[in-house]
């Protein structure tokens, strides 16, 4: 039943562009006391001065393309949007296939890139964690500032969990005995290494978190659901 993997894939993916995509031109419910959504952060021009649109669509780019130039969903939806190739011992379904080397496919070579430009979004979302346990000035939780601090978690363990992350920290090193500060770049690159081998889990559950927080984060803007403060 080679099938069922790519169908949930399709289903999966599918599932979160439809969901993100009307969420980024919706422009409101976005916000709600010291929340955020992850989808609006960093938050700019919410008063349309300048920018007609919803602001999530000034943001999203960057996030958007580091998961769909990731390595890992490079090889999901491949095969479950495209079938190519549908899975491990399947054949291939065309005879001319050139793999990443030319265009369009050739793009996917700037995901290093967006790997870096993550970074400028991460002080971001835990900005917005922190601020998610301020009320009024004092120290305070709700259900919602557990939600966006689980998120910005998530978020920053997928990044460091990249493929290109590994390749940075010690990935490109032949020799760690022979690079300066080496011993302290093979346990960085050991650490990072255990991450790398759950991207696929990483990426699906914080994929999931962050679909969730923002539709949690909206849904108390709109009033159907009711924040419960901890304390």
């Amino acid at each position: 039943m080679w099938w069922i993997q790519p169908l949930a894939v399709f289903i999966g993916l599918g599932l979160f562009a439809i969901y993100a995509t009307l969420r980024a031109f919706q422009g409101h419910f976005y916000e709600w006391g010291p929340y955020l959504s992850p989808f609006y952060s960093p938050l700019i021009d919410p008063e349309h001065h300048w920018w007609p649109l919803s602001p999530a669509i000034l943001v999203l780019g960057g996030p958007l393309g580091f998961r769909a130039t990731c390595y890992y969903y490079r090889k999901a939806y491949y095969r479950a949007f495209f079938l190519d190739p549908p899975a491990c011992g399947v054949g291939e379904l065309r005879h001319n296939y050139s793999g990443e080397t030319k265009f369009p496919l050739i793009l996917q070579n700037i995901h290093r890139y967006f790997f870096y430009a993550s970074f400028l979004y991460l002080p971001s979302l835990w900005h917005d964690a922190v601020k998610g346990f301020i009320w009024n000035g004092h120290f305070g939780m709700g259900i919602g500032s557990l939600v966006l601090l689980i998120d910005a978690a998530l978020l920053t363990t997928y990044t460091l969990s990249c493929h290109s992350c590994r390749h940075l920290v010690g990935g490109n090193l032949d020799c760690f005995s022979c690079a300066k500060f080496g011993g302290t770049r093979l346990g960085l690159w050991r650490r990072v290494t255990a991450l790398n081998e759950r991207h696929m889990l990483i990426a699906w559950t914080s994929l999931f978190w962050v679909a969730s927080t923002d539709l949690y984060v909206m849904l108390v803007a709109a009033g159907n659901i009711r924040d419960l403060r901890l304390f």
